[in-house]
């Protein structure tokens, strides 16, 4: 029976959305396992919309759901619609979305918030003893959601993302962009991903045993 892994999204696009090159590495990686994925996202509106040549803020609106649309093909649920019994492991692709639009982190650091729904499902999973994996800056915003948890991440080597994670209850550790850190406690996977790159080459290592090790935990 396959496994069914669902695959939290926040926008399309590194700069305001979901990392692309590391969403689409999940569900490569994920469809190569024989994994049944459920791309799933908030139904709300971004942050911020970024022009991704030039990284400045535009004057216009966008949905998280229906920009994490593009990345998923169009099959994609709102994430208020699923629930932890539902899946048997959950992971969330990194860019900055995860930080802007699924909590505010990117602005606020450890005092952020995070989406409740996206909060409700972490708790969930994590309550169920199902597996969750985390890339990127992730990490940051499942940090903030479970830190009565203390969960174990990686977000690379950056200093003041790490310090800030400590800050909200998280406990970090340095991996390089090959590496993996599993919290067995918590069964949490995360991989630094972009954080640390320097390419599409370099992070599909990392997210190939993220997406493993996550399928080895359900």
């Amino acid at each position: 029976m396959s496994k069914k892994v669902g695959v939290l999204l926040s926008g399309c696009g590194v700069f305001d959305g979901a990392e692309i090159h590391e969403s689409v590495l999940t569900l490569l990686a994920l469809d190569r396992a024989g994994a049944q994925i459920i791309c799933m996202a908030p139904d709300i509106e971004q942050m911020q919309v970024i022009n991704h040549i030039t990284q400045e803020p535009m004057e216009e609106k966008r949905n998280v759901l229906i920009e994490s649309a593009r990345i998923a093909r169009g099959e994609i649920k709102d994430l208020k619609d699923v629930l932890a019994a539902e899946l048997d492991a959950l992971i969330m692709p990194g860019g900055l979305g995860a930080a802007k639009n699924l909590s505010d982190f990117a602005v606020k650091g450890p005092e952020a918030s995070v989406n409740p729904e996206v909060e409700r499902i972490l708790k969930e999973m994590v309550e169920a003893g199902k597996p969750v994996g985390a890339i990127c800056i992730a990490p940051a915003t499942l940090t903030k959601a479970l830190s009565e948890k203390k969960p174990e991440i990686t977000i690379g080597n950056d200093v003041s993302t790490a310090s800030a994670i400590e800050a909200m209850g998280g406990k970090h550790s340095e991996c390089t962009v090959d590496m993996i850190h599993v919290d067995e406690k918590n069964k949490i996977v995360s991989t630094p991903a972009y954080m640390l790159g320097p390419g599409i080459k370099e992070i599909a290592v990392g997210i190939e045993k993220l997406v493993d090790k996550v399928l080895a935990l359900a």
